[in-house]
């Protein structure tokens, strides 16, 4: 099998999956099973619209016998592997609507910003893992290159703005990318103020894709995990707690507000 990166590399990889199983005799259905993947998550990848994360791939090679195909002809990515998936996904989005509690979402960041977050980790990256890192989250923000897709709906946490990363003057310009986005209508944010209380996202990150020929996931992550949900009651779940919390968050204009007058605490903090 000959694979190679992006839509093409996609493709061959589900095509060669789609024809074992096939020789099989097997349904998705049953393959899902002997493999313990969804029958959804299954027919995605035999339409090239993702690649099976490791875990995944190692099984398919067991039930198929395939000899470690699969698992050796997955992409290698400059992501962590638990998140490869979902950023995959992000382009191919009508709508994300994602929830951060502690830090600004990737796909918002600035590169000192982001920066910043990479220096806390531990072990440390070496300034060349960092640049590249870097470069890897700006080119997946290029998505919102594109003036009208994917829609992107941001509910903010006031702790991920009051978390002081980077520096007064790094947390202002984090803030007012934010919300220059906002004023070109590019995304709809919201904050979800301290003033709030408990809220249905308490238990952290949230991100919800939807999409025009697929149906909708939740991505949920934890400490250096990350899981992609399919199933469609688990998905509306989410999709419910999104809706409840956004019930209590400030309207668009309102956090728009609220984002320059904590910009300008931080202004004047930097002088």
């Amino acid at each position: 099998m000959a694979l190679t990166n992006g839509p093409k590399g996609r493709n061959a990889y589900g095509v060669e999956l789609r024809e074992r199983r096939e020789v099989r005799g097997w349904t998705q259905e049953e393959l899902g099973v002997r493999a313990v993947m969804s029958r959804s998550h299954i027919a995605h990848i035999e339409a090239g619209r993702r690649f099976p994360s490791v875990e995944d791939a190692v099984r398919l090679d067991q039930v198929l016998e395939t000899g470690g195909v699969f698992r050796r002809f997955l992409p290698e990515s400059k992501l962590a592997t638990f998140f490869a998936g979902v950023a995959e996904m992000e382009p191919q989005a009508a709508m994300i609507r994602t929830f951060t509690q502690s830090l600004v979402h990737g796909l918002l960041q600035t590169p000192d910003y982001t920066r910043a977050v990479f220096d806390a980790y531990f072990p440390r990256r070496s300034e060349e893992q960092c640049a590249e890192d870097i470069r890897t989250r700006r080119a997946r923000a290029n998505i919102l290159n594109d003036p009208v897709s994917p829609e992107l709906w941001a509910l903010l946490d006031e702790a991920a703005l009051r978390r002081v990363i980077g520096g007064p003057s790094v947390m202002a310009a984090q803030l007012r990318h934010i919300y220059e986005l906002a004023e070109r209508q590019r995304i709809r944010v919201h904050v979800l103020p301290f003033s709030v209380g408990a809220h249905p996202l308490l238990e952290g990150p949230l991100t919800l894709m939807r999409f025009e020929d697929m149906a909708p996931l939740a991505y949920v992550e934890g400490l250096s995990t990350g899981t992609v949900l399919d199933s469609p009651a688990v998905v509306e779940q989410w999709l419910v707690s999104y809706d409840l919390a956004l019930g209590d968050a400030l309207s668009h204009r309102e956090s728009i507000a609220f984002l320059k007058g904590v910009e300008e605490e931080y202004e004047h903090a930097a002088r």
